[in-house]
């Protein structure tokens, strides 16, 4: 399953910006494969930090081998040592296990989440140990499929704006400009503006300033 957008949306992203349009027609229709079981999703998220995506690939291929479909019973049949064994750290570990059993005590409701606005729905991920606000946001996306999704903490999406915009850096104002621009429909333009930061457009650059030999 991808991301659902279309023409009106592509459409609504051209006619508030000519350089944002430009590279949209460039571009074309974006596919990104989304993921509606929020669960596990959270759950991949929490293993997938500041690691490789190997190293998180082989953590996640040893769970379904050993569990087979990642339920909330089947995470809560296992204890932290046996979650740990899997190759994370001891943190993590107790952090995926808190999250399962917060959904199994009923304290945390995934069903109804969506039911909630996007700032509702951050402040509950993020309240979540191990799961900050881009994660959040991340989940946001490519789960619940938000239509208006513009992460500030997101890296690459900096950098597609300094390659798009000719921008040495992104502050909070620049970032909140584009952020109004764009929306209703944000997350579809961080769609591109990922695919931007990617080098999908032959030519263009990152202008932030180079850092000079020695320093750090």
């Amino acid at each position: 399953m991808f991301f659902k957008y279309g023409k009106k949306e592509s459409d609504y992203l051209k006619s508030r910006d000519k350089i944002l349009g430009d590279a949209i027609d460039k571009i074309g229709h974006i596919k990104r494969t989304v993921d509606t079981d929020l669960f596990s999703s959270i759950i991949h998220h929490i293993i997938g930090q500041q690691i490789s995506t190997a190293a998180q690939k082989t953590i996640w291929e040893r769970i379904n081998s050993k569990i087979g479909e990642i339920t909330v019973d089947a995470i809560n049949d296992l204890s932290i040592d046996e979650i740990q064994k899997f190759g994370m750290t001891f943190r993590k570990a107790e952090y995926i296990k808190d999250f399962a059993n917060k959904i199994k005590s009923g304290e945390l409701i995934l069903d109804d989440i969506n039911d909630k606005s996007d700032n509702e729905i951050i402040t509950q991920l993020s309240a979540l140990k191990g799961i900050g606000v881009w994660t959040a946001e991340m989940l946001m996306i490519f789960c619940l499929q938000r239509p208006d999704i513009f992460s500030y903490t997101d890296l690459a999406i900096h950098r597609g704006l300094r390659m798009l915009y000719h921008h040495r850096s992104i502050d909070k104002k620049k970032f909140e400009k584009y952020r109004r621009k764009f929306s209703p429909y944000g997350t579809v333009a961080s769609l591109y503006i990922w695919t931007v930061a990617g080098g999908a457009i032959a030519g263009m650059k990152d202008y932030a300033p180079k850092k000079k030999a020695g320093l750090k």
